[in-house]
């Protein structure tokens, strides 16, 4: 059994796709971000970095308890546990990993900016506006590129680069038009399709709706912005 301790934000859907995606038996423990549940040292023990998304493995590798946080970790960890959606071959396992890389350190920090500025900063700043805009820009541009003589990022093959992508190209408020880049587009309505895809979307929307606005009062951006989450690294776990 897997528990996965998540949310409905990108980085948390795309664990829970990849869990639809692999068959795998789990449980869905919401962590709501506007709460502080990221907070609590019952939490903290799984994800000293106090983000979602966070699995624990009850037969992980030698048949012992894992726990491991960061998304992309998780989707390279049970892509290894199941021989899904990771190539073997190390030359094509390195195309998958370095676009997952790709996603973990530009697509989701500059989407996630782009959407702060657009829509949750307690001020308009048209520079970091326009910055994140056009950093958006760039990197939807670079994604149309590749998937342009493609079915899937890396090729005929889906793959951990495919899911770590996909929540993020849900419209959010990103200042873009999703059908200005068209084979980007045409990828994202082809993974729209898929059962598993569609099913992972919608874990725990009850309680947050993709690409809806997060419903967060002054105490609640407080804990995503403010001192709290600034002082969250110094928090006791043990």
């Amino acid at each position: 059994m897997i528990k996965c301790y998540s949310w409905p934000t990108p980085n948390g859907i795309k664990i829970h796709i990849m869990l639809e995606e692999c068959l795998l038996k789990y449980k869905v423990y919401g962590i709501d971000i506007t709460k502080g549940d990221q907070f609590k040292k019952s939490f903290l023990r799984i994800s000293p970095n106090n983000k979602m998304p966070a699995i624990v493995d009850e037969k992980g590798p030698g048949n012992k308890h894992i726990s491991i946080f960061e998304s992309g970790a998780i989707l390279m960890y049970l892509a290894e546990k199941t021989g899904k959606f990771l190539p073997k071959l190390k030359r094509e396992k390195y195309k998958v990993i370095q676009w997952l890389m790709f996603q973990m350190g530009g697509v989701g920090p500059m989407l996630g900016q782009s959407n702060f500025f657009n829509h949750y900063c307690p001020e308009k700043i048209p520079y970091a506006i326009k910055r994140y805009k056009n950093e958006v820009g760039r990197i939807y541009n670079v994604l149309d590129n590749q998937l342009k003589d493609k079915k899937y990022i890396i090729g005929d093959k889906y793959t951990i680069a495919d899911i770590s992508v996909w929540p993020w190209i849900i419209p959010y408020y990103q200042g873009q038009k999703l059908e200005d880049y068209k084979y980007l587009h045409n990828w994202y309505n082809n993974l729209n399709e898929r059962p598993a895809v569609k099913r992972g979307l919608y874990i725990l929307s009850k309680k947050q709706k993709p690409g809806e606005e997060i419903k967060m009062d002054k105490a609640a951006k407080e804990r995503l912005y403010g001192n709290t989450q600034r002082d969250a690294g110094k928090m006791r776990i043990s």
